[in-house]
């Protein structure tokens, strides 16, 4: 069985843009692993010359240890410096480009992902991946060349004293292979009992308000502690193979250095070896234990950093489920005539939610789409936004398929206020001007005019630049409602959805809501999930779904006339606020 390709391939392509700055980085470790190959030799020199009780000698060799130790330092902070930044700046990359191919996800996976996992996988994952790429290319390889270079020059001391002290050496790095792939697997797991956790705080904190309505405190608390000790125990599992591995191999170097004393001292009873070489010998050894351990720490650190490395890739492999089409070309301005020929969809096979559905909306008209819940209403939302495509017929924007235009100019000219709104942090003129790079005030102001919102936030110190914090936390329902209706407005689109949410507001505030939702619907195309019944009656045209399907279409009285599917759902919705 052919073992499946490591997960550091993929970081190639990051790295090439960096090459001149890791060659640099290279060089100066060059000169650190020849400036370490010097020492050995000069501690031999000082060895000789404290024999002979020569000072001068001893004090020269000493004073050109000393610099070569300089030189070493100035190596070792090049090295340093090149690679770390380096590292960063692919870091900075990779996250860039995972963070951009996410947005070209489109709704179906997000509705599926967990929002605590992607937070942690473009955060502690891509640095823990940062970390390894650094130590790999800056620790790992002045540790690899010094593995190589000084055996060479102990070779050249005494070749039967080399080959004694690396007897062990195979056992030992097998051993470091099958602790190393052992470490893998378990911080796999270890990944993602850290992303469960995340996960789970991250619904949990975001929805504190369900649960100390519903009193569940003791609940999440417990859900919390049983995941923190699936964590716990995974973390513990790869830190007791780590804690056997470092005094299993530490033993066998010790055994190594015992033997090489032994064969030593035989040798230079032998006269085959001055004590002036074995001392130099030595130097060596000391200098070699360093980058051995350091190795075999950076080899598990490389193992369970792939981990994190291919939970990264998961997410670079996941294709968009909804793509422009190569030659696709911007929407031109348009009237707002909307034509739905024959749309079927379903979000699961054999489980239709629109079926065979056909509707043309002319410009400047209002449509309420009213049904029960599951009838299809956010669906059809959903396909003219194209949020998914249809798994059969076409919809049409005066005339042009909108699977021939790019998403960018499509909904920059469709303004959407949903029924949950959504701000984010920042001032208030940003949250209007959402998604825009330049900030234009004037359109700003007009947009939050036609909403009713530009008097209140007047009224704030700051005027436009006041921070709504987090979720718009600093602002009212109604404020936050009017905010999101001057959002949907200020690119001035034909077509404009409205998913209403005044029920929740107090009087006042439905009355300025309102009153800015009919300025909105002024000259636009305009469909409306109706909540409300004073929607409902001003529409040019009510569609009732059902079952995917437009059982009724026609005005509030036509269908009231009829007295269908409509009549029955007005009576059992509506009643209570005729």
């Amino acid at each position: 069985m052919t073992r499946p390709r490591s997960s550091y391939w993929q970081l190639v392509p990051f790295l090439r843009p960096h090459w001149a700055q890791f060659g640099l980085g290279f060089l100066c470790i060059l000169g650190y692993v020849l400036s370490t190959l010097v020492l050995p030799y000069m501690a031999g020199q000082v060895a000789l010359y404290i024999g002979q009780g020569n000072v001068t000698r001893i004090a020269y060799w000493l004073g050109l240890g000393a610099i070569a130790f300089l030189v070493r330092s100035a190596f070792q902070y090049g090295e340093n410096i090149l690679m770390i930044r380096a590292s960063l700046e692919v870091v900075l990359d990779l996250r860039r480009s995972v963070y951009a191919h996410l947005h070209r996800l489109g709704l179906p996976y997000f509705e599926q992902a967990k929002t605590g996992d992607l937070t942690y996988r473009l955060t502690e994952d891509i640095d823990r991946t940062g970390e390894v790429i650094y130590k790999m290319s800056q620790q790992f390889i002045s540790c690899v060349l010094q593995l190589i270079a000084i055996p060479l020059y102990m070779l050249y001391l005494n070749w039967q004293l080399t080959l004694a002290s690396f007897f062990l050496a195979p056992l030992m790095a097998w051993l470091i292979g099958q602790f190393g792939q052992r470490l893998l697997v378990l911080s796999r797991r270890s990944q993602d009992q850290i992303s469960n956790l995340s996960a789970l705080l991250t619904e949990v904190l975001g929805s504190v308000r369900v649960v100390q309505a519903f009193a569940a405190q003791r609940y999440e608390v417990q859900r919390f502690g049983e995941a923190a000790v699936q964590n716990r125990n995974a973390r513990y599992r790869a830190e007791r193979l780590k804690a056997l591995q470092y005094p299993v191999v530490g033993f066998l170097e010790a055994i190594s250095i015992m033997l090489l004393f032994f064969l030593g001292g035989w040798q230079i009873a032998q006269g085959n070896l001055t004590p002036q070489a074995f001392v130099s010998f030595l130097a060596a050894i000391a200098l070699l234990l360093h980058p051995i351990d350091l190795v075999t720490q950076h080899y598990n650190e490389f193992k369970q950093t792939e981990a994190s490395v291919e939970r990264v890739f998961e997410l670079t492999a996941i294709a968009p489920s909804l793509v422009e089409k190569p030659d696709a070309q911007p929407l031109p301005a348009i009237t707002g005539k909307v034509e739905f020929s024959h749309v079927s969809f379903a979000y699961q096979p054999g489980k239709p939610v629109l079926d065979d559905l056909s509707l043309l909306v002319h410009p400047g008209e209002v449509v309420a789409l009213v049904g029960s819940s599951g009838a299809g209403k956010t669906t059809l939302i959903n396909l003219l936004m194209r949020f998914y495509d249809p798994q059969s017929g076409q919809i049409l924007i005066d005339g042009i398929d909108i699977r021939e235009v790019t998403l960018d100019s499509l909904r920059h000219q469709i303004g959407i206020v949903p029924q949950d709104i959504t701000l984010f942090s920042g001032n208030i003129a940003q949250n209007i001007a959402y998604g825009q790079t330049e900030l234009d005030f004037d359109a700003i102001a007009r947009a939050a005019k036609i909403a009713n919102a530009h008097d209140f936030i007047s009224q704030f110190s700051q005027g436009y630049h006041t921070w709504v914090g987090e979720r718009g936390v600093n602002l009212s329902g109604g404020q936050r409602q009017r905010i999101a209706i001057a959002r949907a407005l200020y690119t001035n689109p034909r077509i404009l959805i409205l998913d209403e949410a005044t029920s929740a507001l107090d009087s006042e505030s439905e009355a300025l809501v309102q009153e800015a939702l009919d300025r909105a619907m002024s000259d636009r195309t305009v469909f409306v999930i109706a909540h409300r019944l004073s929607t409902v009656r001003q529409a040019d045209r009510i569609i009732f779904l059902e079952k995917g399907r437009i059982a009724e279409s026609g005005t509030h009285a036509e269908l009231l006339n009829q007295a269908g599917r409509y009549t029955q759902f007005y009576t059992q919705q509506f009643r209570g606020e005729d």
